[in-house]
C-alpha cells in the first residue's frame, strides 16, 4: 500500500534482535492518521534516513540515548512537508526536518524542526551532506583529527555517507587520502569520482599489505566507523601522534558476544601509550551541535564550488525500510541510504 492521506502506516519493532537483524524484528501497522492539537503541525513524511546507529536502538541496554521500546516506531530522522499547521512560525507546505522516525506522519509541537528551503539545495540533502553525517564528518575529522598538509588519513567505509565527505574533506586540507571500501566498484568511484589518493578492497586477502603500500610513511588520522580487521590492519600502522577520531563500529554491531581469539586489549593499550596516539569518540549532536552554524557554511560554499561531490542510494517505500536498513548493516548501500516515502508535492 502507498502513502495515502487516509492511514498512517508504521513500522515498529516488534521484537529485539540477536545478532543481525531480520524481518521478523519490523512491523507494519495502519493506524488513523492524528490529527494536531493547538500548538502542533501534522508532518508528512517524504524522506527517511537509514543510518547504523539505529542497530543499537534496537538493543534493550543502557547507551547514550533511550532504546526503541518493544511496538514503538523505530527512530529516524525524516525530512517532511507540513500538512497542518497549529503552530505559529510553521504553514502548511513548509519543508522541515523532522525526527519523525518510520512512519508516513507525524505530530509535532515545532520543537527541533528546522525549515528547509528547496531553491537552494535539495530537502533531502539535510539527512546527508547537510545533516548528521556531514557534521560528523566535518567535526571529527577537522576537530579530533586536526589533519595537517601532506599528513596521511585513512578512513573506512570511505563510500558511505560519513566516508565520503572524510576522505573529500581531507583532501581540501592537502592530506594524502586512502579509503577502504568493500568492492573494486566503491573503491574506484573513490578514486575517479571522490579524489581520494587510493581505495582498497577490504574484501581482499591482503589488506594489511596492500594499506602499508598505499602508506609507505605511516597513518597519521585514521577516521575510524566500521573497527574489526580493518582497524587491525591500521593499527600497526598508525604513526607517532596519531589521532582517531571513534564515530562507530559498524563491524561490531550485530555480535551478541566478544569476538574469538587472543586478547588485543593490551596491544592496543601498549600502542596507544608507546606511540601517544589520541583516540576519542564522539556523539555528534551533543558534542557539536552548537557549531552547526560553522559546519553549515564551510559545506554549503564547497557544495556551491563544486569541491565536493555527494551521493544518494534511495529505496523507494516505507514498506522496504527494513530490508534496506538489513543491507545497510551489511554495506551494501553505495552512498547516504535514504527511504523515499512520498511524494513531493502536497495532495
Amino acid at each position: 500500500m502507498l502513502q495515502n492521506n487516509q492511514m498512517n502506516r508504521q513500522i515498529v519493532l516488534a521484537e529485539r534482535p540477536q545478532g543481525a537483524p531480520t524481518s521478523q524484528n519490523f512491523k507494519m501497522e495502519s493506524l488513523p492518521i492524528p490529527s494536531p492539537k493547538e500548538g502542533e503541525l501534522l508532518l508528512r513524511t517524504v524522506f527517511l534516513s537509514l543510518d547504523p546507529y539505529m542497530r543499537g536502538r534496537m538493543n534493550d541496554a543502557k547507551s547514550y540515548a533511550d532504546p526503541v521500546a518493544l511496538g514503538e516506531v523505530m527512530v529516524g530522522g525524516t525530512v517532511c512537508r507540513v500538512v497542518n499547521s497549529n503552530c505559529s512560525g510553521f504553514n502548511q507546505g513548509d519543508w522541515v526536518l523532522a525526527y519523525g522516525g518510520w512512519q508516513d506522519y507525524s505530530i509535532s509541537d515545532g520543537t527541533g524542526l528546522v525549515k528547509l528551503d528547496p531553491s537552494i539545495m535539495p530537502p533531502s540533502y539535510a539527512l546527508g551532506v547537510m545533516g548528521m553525517p556531514g557534521l560528523t564528518a566535518y567535526m571529527g575529522l577537522l576537530d579530533i583529527g586536526n589533519p595537517q598538509p601532506g599528513e596521511t588519513v585513512v578512513v573506512a567505509a570511505a563510500t558511505g555517507a560519513v566516508g565520503s565527505l572524510v576522505g573529500q574533506i581531507a583532501k581540501l586540507k592537502g592530506c594524502n587520502v586512502v579509503g577502504i571500501a568493500g568492492g573494486s566498484e566503491k573503491c574506484q568511484y573513490a578514486e575517479d569520482e571522490l579524489g581520494f589518493d587510493r581505495c582498497i578492497d577490504h574484501k581482499t586477502d591482503d589488506l594489511f599489505v596492500q594499506l602499508a603500500n598505499a602508506c609507505p610513511e605511516g597513518i597519521d588520522v585514521y577516521f575510524e566507523n566500521v573497527g574489526g580487521q580493518v582497524f587491525d590492519s591500521v593499527l600497526p600502522l598508525l604513526n607517532s601522534c596519531a589521532r582517531i577520531p571513534l564515530c562507530g563500529l559498524i563491524s561490531q554491531y550485530n555480535a551478541t558476544e566478544l569476538p574469538q581469539g587472543p586478547d588485543r586489549m593490551p596491544l592496543l593499550m601498549g600502542s596507544l601509550l608507546v606511540k601517544r596516539i589520541k583516540m576519542q569518540g564522539f556523539i555528534v549532536f551533543d558534542d557539536y551541535a552548537h557549531r552547526y552554524e560553522e559546519f553549515s557554511q564551510a559545506m554549503t560554499s564547497w557544495l556551491k564550488d563544486g569541491k565536493l561531490k555527494y551521493r544518494e542510494d534511495i529505496a523507494q517505500g516505507l514498506e522496504n525500510a527494513p530490508e534496506a536498513f538489513m543491507g545497510l548493516l551489511q554495506g551494501n548501500n553505495f552512498g547516504k541510504l535514504i527511504v523515499r516515502v512520498g511524494e513531493d508535492e502536497l495532495n
